[in-house]
């Protein structure tokens, strides 16, 4: 199966912002920006640097910032979709194969909840399976996998935060056990 087709078979994993949402692939991060029908491209003003990115529509800045990561900016580009949204297609300037993942789109804005983060995390292992075994269909593959880092969930791992709650459960169950032994004996 074609990579190009992947995000079209399996569905992308996208953030929701106040203008639109953004996603990610392994050598890709998109940005769809919803804008007033008829919108022409002289409306539209956005430049891309390597970490830095300004969007601005009828005058208006709809956001402005470092980039999380940094972009090819000569390779990244935009374009109006039916006069009535805006795509952004930022390059990676880090290698497909990287285990490097967008926390966000800008520096401390718009980043994912931790669910949506889990479910692209996923994605991205997802789509680099299919590059790996481009002979595979994984579109509609499912992973069961606990990622140990996802941001916002206030530098604690998921692992650590499953190890805690399994500690804390054993420990209340040797305790009962303790108590009914110390009831049985007097």
């Amino acid at each position: 199966m074609p990579l190009s087709h992947f995000d079209e078979r399996s569905g992308a994993v996208s953030c929701p912002t106040p203008w639109g949402r953004w996603w990610q692939t392994v050598g890709e991060v998109f940005a769809e920006i919803e804008v007033p029908k008829g919108t022409r491209g002289k409306d539209v003003r956005i430049q891309i640097n390597p970490r830095h990115i300004s969007c601005t529509v009828h005058g208006k800045e709809l956001f402005s910032g470092n980039l999380h990561r940094t972009v090819v900016a000569d390779e990244s580009t935009w374009t109006i979709e039916e006069r009535q949204r805006v795509l952004i297609l930022l390059v990676k300037s880090e290698p497909a194969n990287s285990e490097k993942v967008w926390e966000s789109l800008l520096e401390g804005q718009y980043a994912p909840d931790p669910h949506i983060m889990h479910e692209m995390m996923k994605k991205l292992d997802l789509e680099k399976f299919q590059i790996e075994n481009p002979g595979f269909d994984f579109s509609g593959a499912k992973l069961d996998k606990l990622y140990d880092r996802i941001p916002g969930l206030h530098d604690n791992t998921l692992e650590s935060q499953a190890m805690g709650f399994h500690l804390q459960q054993a420990k209340s169950e040797s305790t009962d056990r303790t108590d009914a032994n110390a009831g049985s004996l007097s």
